[in-house]
């Protein structure tokens, strides 16, 4: 019994090894990292998962708020076009994509009307038909429409030209 109590004031449980007691602190280490880290990789891998579900469903609801753009539609344009020997119809309906919508955008676009309509109307007139009969030519034609217009309309006002209608005759 004086061994026993020798060996419990050294602080080591009586019947063990320095050997034994190294090996129960690792595993307990062992088994205790083990459980941290699985319970990191649920929490964050859970984490992730909603944030991703919480992504797709800001696109949704960004989706479902998403409004039609705001237009200002405009009087087809008829126009004669050059094919080489024969002269062509273009008809062309154009739709002018606005920065604001409503009634109070539709009337100031209404007061620049004569000079827009002016200002395609000139630029139609120098089109041939191998200027707009491919999609390249067309997407030029946007391009060419819109700076006309963003010449006479105020900085920022229209942003998009829509074709609704093209047909060559």
């Amino acid at each position: 019994m004086a061994k026993e109590a020798e060996q419990n004031e050294g602080g080591k449980p009586s019947g063990m090894s320095t050997r034994s007691i190294i090996i129960i602190v690792a595993v307990a280490v062992v088994v205790s990292t083990s459980i941290i880290a699985g319970v990191l990789v649920y929490v964050l891998g859970g984490h992730r998962g909603g944030a991703a579900e919480a992504g797709t469903g800001e696109k949704a609801a960004v989706a479902a708020k998403k409004e039609p753009p705001a237009v200002y539609p405009m009087e087809p344009f008829i126009v004669n076009i050059h094919d080489g020997q024969n002269m062509r119809y273009l008809k062309l309906k154009v739709e002018l994509g606005t920065s604001a919508g409503g009634e109070e955008a539709k009337k100031e676009m209404d007061a620049f009307l004569p000079p827009m309509r002016d200002a395609i109307l000139t630029l139609l007139s120098t089109k041939t038909l191998q200027d707009i009969q491919d999609l390249q030519g067309k997407n030029r034609l946007k391009n060419e429409i819109l700076a006309a217009v963003q010449q006479v309309v105020p900085a920022g006002k229209v942003k998009h030209v829509y074709f609704t209608d093209f047909m060559i005759q």
